[in-house]
C-alpha cells in the first residue's frame, strides 16, 4: 500500500500507494507506517502528492501514526492538495500536523532544526 525512500540524511518519506485514504485502506497505511516506525523511523515525511481524497478514516489514521511517533522523533505532511487540504481546515488537521508544500521543503526545515 505504501511506498518510502529513506535518504541518508535520516528522513522516512512515506508516499501513500492509493489515491485515496479511506476506511477502505486507512488501517492497513496505519500499521504498514506503524511497522516502519517500529524499525527505527523517527523522522518522517508523509508525501500526499499523489493522493486526491482523505476522508475521517484517514485522519485518523494519520492521528494514530502521529501518536505512534509520539516524543521519539517527528511526523510532518507534504505536497497536499486543495481537497485534502480542505479536509485538513475543516478538522482543524492543520493545527496538528506541521504541513509543507513538497517533500524537498519538509526536509529542509527539518534538517535546519536538527
Amino acid at each position: 500500500m505504501i511506498h518510502t525512500t529513506t535518504f541518508d540524511n535520516g528522513f522516512t518519506i512515506i508516499r501513500p500507494g492509493a489515491a485515496r485514504l479511506t476506511a477502505a485502506n486507512a488501517k492497513t497505511f496505519k500499521d504498514e507506517v506503524t511497522d516502519i516506525i517500529n524499525g527505527g523511523a523517527n523522522r518522517v515525511v508523509i508525501d500526499f502528492k499523489n493522493v486526491s481524497f482523505l476522508d475521517s478514516s484517514g485522519l485518523g489514521a494519520l492521528v494514530g501514526v502521529l501518536k505512534k511517533v509520539g516524543h521519539r522523533g517527528e511526523l510532518v505532511v507534504s505536497g497536499l492538495n486543495s481537497d485534502v487540504q480542505q479536509m485538513f481546515r475543516i478538522c482543524r488537521m492543520d493545527r496538528v500536523f506541521t504541513v509543507y508544500k513538497d517533500v524537498e521543503t519538509a526536509t529542509q526545515s527539518m534538517a535546519e532544526f536538527q
